[in-house]
């Protein structure tokens, strides 16, 4: 008996953020990549789209649909590990904090990954999800196979030396090329990382920031609005021992600090903006100087319990400095009160066609507001300045960007359109934010 569920038109999809609202008219739920395939052309004949959607951690539109709504959650589950190859491939709607911590239990682990672990593997790819690396990249430059539904729900498989041209858009493919169910992640032996966590001025983090970045193998840094101060977080491999941070410690810093009282200080600001910069030197010396050592997972990625939106840039490693100068110059000679750091981290380039990263060192600056907070004053002013330094933006957060300038700001982005169109001729994948970002 199929496990694929159906519903009618009455439950309204929301994203993490709550910015993004839907209204599909039916949901499924396979538990197969042949169910997918079996969904994707019940779609067909019903003249349906269909999106995939995760947990909902993007900021945009991306998985929004008003046709079927298919829910990976059965989608889960290591389906093999394979030493010799050292590569695991895991069902798309497994969680990363659960492919972790499998890895884990087996000794393996993924050489880098973002700062949050509550996406699917899937949707985490399908955005371009990074963390910050000096010689390692995104999850989706870890990818060392895909598997694939496609429009008239044909299944493929795709690695670089089968059907190489699709692999190399599919890795962060914003769920316009079909529906992943399989992902092949290359995997290392579980090593250890050392994290270094120091405050540091804002003029000296951007004087050295090339050596930081240079002489670490991750680096990243949150500058505080309103003030001079930032906090870096230096993370290198380490022969041990492991060292975690105590647990009193940990939990004043992870949780108090950085979730609970960060909460009642973003609460306060948005009822009362004027007491932000205040409340922003305050913060910027609550967090102090921190060692620590632990596996992978437990060093790049934190509890993030605060709503807030975002909007991403990616700029040339080497117009990092000079593009957050000038975002801290537009901030201080402009009325508005900001009380989420700003995230600055790096990618080395990769070869994905729409990556953030394709083809140049990257550095990533990120912007945050508060989830209620008016946020399109400080966003566009913020994506001007990223715009003027060749930009590229998040997939998966807040932008105004469309095909005309997307086409511009990557080379292979006709290369990308073109497989859409073979892949996907009649759009069973689009929706308005792919129509925006892609074209017609």
């Amino acid at each position: 008996m199929s496990t694929i569920s159906r519903a009618n038109r009455t439950r309204v999809w929301r994203n993490w953020a709550g910015n993004v609202t839907a209204r599909p008219a039916r949901e499924e739920s396979p538990a197969s990549a042949d169910e997918v395939a079996a969904a994707v052309r019940r779609a067909a004949e019903d003249g349906l789209t269909v999106k995939t959607v995760g947990t909902g951690h993007s900021f945009t539109a991306v998985a929004a649909t008003d046709g079927v709504l298919i829910r990976p959650d059965l989608l889960t589950g290591i389906r093999r590990i394979d030493r010799a190859a050292m590569t695991v491939t895991v069902g798309s709607g497994t969680p990363l904090r659960r492919l972790n911590a499998v890895l884990a239990r087996e000794g393996l682990t993924l050489a880098n990954m973002g700062d949050i672990m509550a996406q699917t593997v899937a949707g985490a790819v399908s955005t371009g999800t990074h963390g910050t690396g000096r010689d390692s990249g995104s999850l989706a430059a870890q990818i060392r196979a895909l598997e694939l539904v496609t429009a008239d729900g044909t299944l493929l498989t795709c690695d670089a030396d089968t059907r190489p041209e699709i692999f190399a858009a599919a890795r962060i493919g914003l769920g316009a090329l079909g529906v992943i169910t399989a992902v092949t992640f290359a995997v290392e032996p579980l090593f250890l990382l050392a994290a270094r966590e120091e405050p540091m001025s804002f003029d000296r983090v951007t004087a050295d920031f090339d050596a930081l970045y240079a002489e670490n193998e991750h680096f990243e840094f949150y500058w505080f609005p309103h003030t001079g101060n930032c906090n870096t977080k230096r993370n290198n491999r380490s022969a041990g021992p492991v060292a975690p941070p105590g647990a009193v410690s940990g939990w004043i810093d992870d949780e108090l600090l950085s979730n609970g009282l960060f909460q009642v200080a973003n609460t306060v600001g948005r009822a009362v903006p004027a007491t932000i910069p205040a409340i922003a030197r305050l913060a910027s010396r609550a967090l102090s100087p921190r060692t620590y050592t632990d596996i992978p997972y437990k060093v790049f990625t934190s509890p993030r319990r605060v709503r807030f939106l975002e909007m991403e840039y990616a700029v040339p490693r080497e117009a990092c400095t000079a593009a957050l100068r000038e975002v801290r110059a537009m901030i201080e000679r402009s009325p508005l009160k900001i009380s989420f750091p700003v995230e600055v981290r790096t990618a080395p380039a990769d070869d994905i066609t729409l990556s953030t990263a394709s083809g140049r060192d990257s550095a990533y600056i990120a912007v945050h507001l508060y989830r209620g907070t008016p946020h399109r004053a400080y966003f566009t002013a913020v994506e001007h300045i990223m715009t003027a330094h060749d930009g590229r933006p998040h997939w998966g957060k807040l932008h105004t960007r469309d095909a005309d300038y997307l086409a511009r700001a990557y080379p292979r982005f006709g290369e990308f359109t073109a497989l859409r169109d073979r892949l996907d001729p009649e759009r069973r994948f689009g929706n308005d934010y792919l129509r925006r970002v892609l074209g017609a």
